[in-house]
């Protein structure tokens, strides 16, 4: 076996610990050489010595800043290390093998290596194949891959004969380079391709055109760090995290846009954590698993379809891998609303009548609608139509113009979304979780298990604030919002910037709440596979962004769906195996049929078998 030791640094406090991982090892107290010690170079500090290490844990349960990771690996893996950031930090094994012609889509947790393979294919990052006590070298590289289709990629990347577009992941950053000129004189500098009126129309960008670049929201500098990269010539695309910020409406047109306006001859890969939309657009997908922060592996390529159905059962056959103990299963919504609303009681605990609210010149107006307890509602719709304003109508932040809701009186817990770290005023995850409900700290309290440990809060909770990841801090603040003992959980967006397994997560944690609590939730979100796994009932908004907004009451998944997909002329089906859905190609066979019968979500109790014939 091959030994990995990871220590995280940012959690290690040796100054109040004391070093019990020094003191307690067995090969320190028994041999003459030592298998942990403190490190000058890491400031004192301890660094663990992979090849004496014995893998007996004491070291790990003695942390009491759960600091420490050691695992175990078969020897023959050491073959596809690719890279190593140093002593106890973060090994990565594999890459993903691009295609010329293809799309190739890569699915994983966050913290397990798809960025640094990006790079290293972006050749922005030349990996030390593990060696990293001296400087990378290209040649080796190369000879690591010979006979492989990744000898031809990296040899010609290396020799400067493919061009890659790079497509970021943190779009936030863009205003800091940026901060002079309107958007459309940065896109007509870099329409090397001359396709800038067919991007602009699109991604739906001719509002913003004007605009400077510092005074674009995220979804409109999403839409133009995509746009610019689509415009520009390359025979590499890269694509990392191209939804975060885009509504559903935008994410379905991104993946119309991708397929029709990439280069047919290029290599593409994208890092998505929203299936549907990768489902959509790759022809391959590679799925990356391990411990995050500890080690990351990809798989084989996998078909598309396969490939997730494989991720989402846990299990890839060709590698004989089980990479989840259990199965993300979607169920049908007609099976589902007779089994849970029976339990309902005929009493709701949320009522708000007609509503009408004006708001610097946009307005909105909500029907009427009901909640029961025990019911997660979904709120679904563009962005700037409204859905924000109802949240802090039902909060009590806002009062409406005409129309009353029952919510104000009763206990309500808020989850906004934009995040701030200022307004947590704690140093701490455990201080911040101490502040809202210490008893979600206790092993002992069902909180402990249903929000802080599914969350994945536990190992962080000595991690400063200032310190965590954008996912990181929008999980904080979803626990926060599901600990609080309340009879209203309103969630905006809790899904931005998480990966797949913690969505999923997410999910669960905020049914569970809401049943055990037998409380409402309400939640905003544009990721609708998400969606479809985790709501009861679904309000739809229609209308013109930012000047009108809609509500409609409170309706059945499938039906809110099909309504809403039949305003954006876009059809989904059923995945056979896993139940999913599944965007249909535009005039495909099964687009065609479910048009002609009013299914633009098909949900009848039949799944749809077959492909995405053209």
């Amino acid at each position: 076996m091959t030994r990995i030791a990871v220590i995280d640094y940012e959690l290690c406090q040796p100054d109040k610990c004391g070093l019990p991982c020094i003191r307690f090892c067995p090969v320190n107290r028994t041999k003459p050489y030592k298998a942990i010690e403190q490190s000058a170079e890491r400031k004192g500090k301890p660094v663990i010595y992979e090849e004496l290490c014995i893998a007996c844990g004491i070291c790990v349960k003695k942390c009491p800043y759960d600091a420490i990771r050691i695992v175990n690996l078969p020897t023959e893996l050491e073959e596809k290390l690719i890279h190593r950031y140093g002593p106890n930090e973060f090994k990565l094994y594999g890459i993903p093998s691009p295609i010329r012609g293809k799309v190739v889509g890569i699915i994983g947790r966050n913290g397990i290596g798809k960025t640094t393979a990006i790079r290293i294919l972006a050749g922005e990052l030349i990996p030390n194949l593990g060696n990293y006590t001296e400087k990378p070298s290209i040649e080796k590289v190369i000879e690591k891959f010979r006979g492989t289709e990744l000898y031809n990629y990296f040899s010609k990347l290396y020799n400067k004969e493919l061009r890659v577009i790079h497509k970021i992941q943190y779009v936030e950053v863009v205003p800091k380079y940026l901060r002079h000129g309107d958007v459309i004189t940065i896109l007509r500098k870099v329409d090397e391709r001359g396709l800038l009126n067919d991007v602009v129309e699109a991604l739906n960008m001719k509002k913003m055109l004007d605009r400077k670049v510092t005074n674009l929201s995220g979804g409109e500098l999403q839409k133009l760090v995509i746009a610019a990269a689509l415009l520009r010539n390359g025979d590499v695309y890269i694509f990392d995290e191209p939804t975060s910020y885009l509504d559903i409406r935008e994410r379905l047109r991104l993946a119309q846009t991708l397929s029709e306006l990439l280069p047919k001859n290029s290599y593409v890969l994208i890092v998505e954590h929203d299936l549907t939309i990768l489902d959509y657009v790759s022809d391959y997908v590679v799925i990356a698993f391990g411990i995050p922060g500890v080690y990351g592996m990809f798989s084989k390529l996998y078909a598309t379809g396969s490939g997730i159905n494989h991720y989402l059962e846990g299990y890839l056959p060709a590698e004989n891998m089980r990479i989840r103990n259990e199965r993300i299963v979607f169920h049908l919504h007609s099976v589902r609303e007779e089994a849970e609303y029976l339990e309902k009681t005929e009493i709701p605990i949320v009522e708000w009548s007609y509503i009408r609210k004006k708001l610097n010149g946009f307005r909105l107006e909500v029907s009427e609608g009901r909640a029961y307890r025990g019911e997660v509602i979904g709120i679904i719709g563009p962005n700037a139509i409204g859905k924000t304003t109802f949240i802090k109508i039902l909060a009590g932040i806002i009062q409406p113009d005409e129309g009353y809701t029952t919510s104000p009186v009763l206990r309500v817990s808020y989850k906004p979304q934009y995040l701030s770290r200022e307004v947590l005023n704690c140093s701490t995850v455990e201080e911040c979780v101490k502040k809202v409900n210490s008893e979600a700290l206790d092993p002992g309290n069902w909180l402990f298990h249903e929000v802080i440990q599914r969350l994945g809060l536990d190992r962080l909770r000595k991690k400063s604030v200032t310190t965590l990841s954008g996912g990181e801090l929008q999980k904080l603040f979803v626990a926060l919002a599901l600990i609080k003992d309340a009879d209203v959980y309103l969630l905006d967006e809790p899904s931005a910037h998480i990966d797949v397994e913690d969505q999923l997560s997410i999910a669960r944690a905020i049914k569970r709440i809401t049943r055990l609590r037998k409380a409402v939730t309400f939640v905003v979100e544009h990721n609708l596979l998400l969606l479809d796994y985790a709501v009861d009932r679904l309000i739809v908004f229609r209308g013109e962004p930012e000047k009108y907004g809609h509500a409609l009451s409170p309706n059945h998944v499938a039906q809110a769906l099909n309504e809403f997909l039949k305003d954006l002329d876009i059809t989904f089906r059923r995945d056979p195996q896993s139940g999913r859905p599944r965007m249909n190609k535009p005039g495909s066979y099964l687009d065609r049929y479910q048009k002609s019968i009013g299914e633009y979500f098909y949900s009848k109790e039949r799944v749809v078998e077959g492909g995405n014939n053209q």
